[in-house]
């Protein structure tokens, strides 16, 4: 490999060891290579320095076995930039059928047997990290995710959200999915008594006793409630802590009264007389 630049770029010895390595393995992501060898660039940028030479320059010491043979072989002057270095090395180690498959994973999920709610989101946003060059619509990947869902799933997410998830723009879904991971995280699983009790109530319109799946959503959501009430007190707890250190901050340290400041105290003044 050999670069057209005329450029004069020192390497500097302290670097090379901080760079991470790529050997050309089936179980490693090149797209998260070059993303972690970007980062140590930008950190180690010069002024003046183009930060694509230095990349150019510095990207083969990250390459090792496979990988390094790969280089290696190159046609002399058939890399003359960074984009080309990138577009030879995407080609060659995230090759096509590899990207079609990942996109399989992506267009066709759905959610595993007893998978929660955020191991279920976690799962996904892992298909799309790695292959970031998927190329689908933010309302594709919106779509695939609430499609795979399973109905208590979905249940519980227009319940959360007001029965208005569908209704909410690309971005807003995204970032709500999100959320509800995470607020999930912490939910309580329902105990004994809690599924029993709603186990023994009769469905008011057939005396039909409820589903086992409408069980699962309401417990989830009484938790949801439980965690929601916990935050609410703790918040109204930490106001009032702050208040109250406020309030004390103010009295008057004399006569001990809140309607003035230690400087405007009459007893202060009676007591020097």
């Amino acid at each position: 490999m050999h670069s057209a630049s005329t450029e004069h770029l020192v390497i500097r010895p302290h670097i090379v060891p901080l760079l991470p390595t790529f050997h050309g393995m089936e179980s490693e992501n090149p797209y998260s290579h070059i993303k972690e060898f970007k980062e140590v660039c930008n950190t180690f940028k010069e002024r003046g320095t183009s930060i694509d030479l230095m990349r150019l320059k510095l990207f083969p010491f990250t390459l090792k076995d496979k990988a390094k043979i790969w280089l290696n072989s190159l046609r002399p002057r058939s890399i003359r930039t960074w984009t080309d270095l990138q577009v030879e090395f995407l080609k060659k180690f995230f090759p096509t059928h590899k990207t079609n498959g990942l996109k399989r994973q992506i267009s066709n999920f759905s959610v595993k047997e007893n998978e929660k709610f955020y191991e279920c989101w976690e799962r996904y946003m892992e298909a799309i990290n790695a292959c970031p060059h998927h190329g689908f619509d933010t309302w594709l990947l919106v779509s695939y995710f609430y499609n795979g869902m399973s109905f208590s799933m979905k249940q519980l997410l227009e319940t959360i959200c007001g029965s208005d998830f569908m209704s909410k723009n690309l971005e807003e879904a995204m970032e709500f999915l999100s959320y509800v991971a995470e607020v999930s995280r912490g939910w309580d699983e329902p105990n004994a008594r809690e599924v029993g009790r709603m186990k023994s109530q009769p469905n008011a319109k057939g005396g039909m006793y409820v589903l086992n799946e409408d069980i699962d959503m309401k417990a989830k959501v009484a938790a949801m409630a439980r965690r929601l009430e916990e935050l609410e007190m703790k918040k109204v707890q930490e106001v009032q802590a702050i208040s109250e250190t406020s309030v004390q901050a103010m009295t008057c340290s004399i006569c001990q009264s809140y309607e003035h400041l230690v400087e405007e105290c009459s007893s202060s003044e009676r007591d020097v007389w």
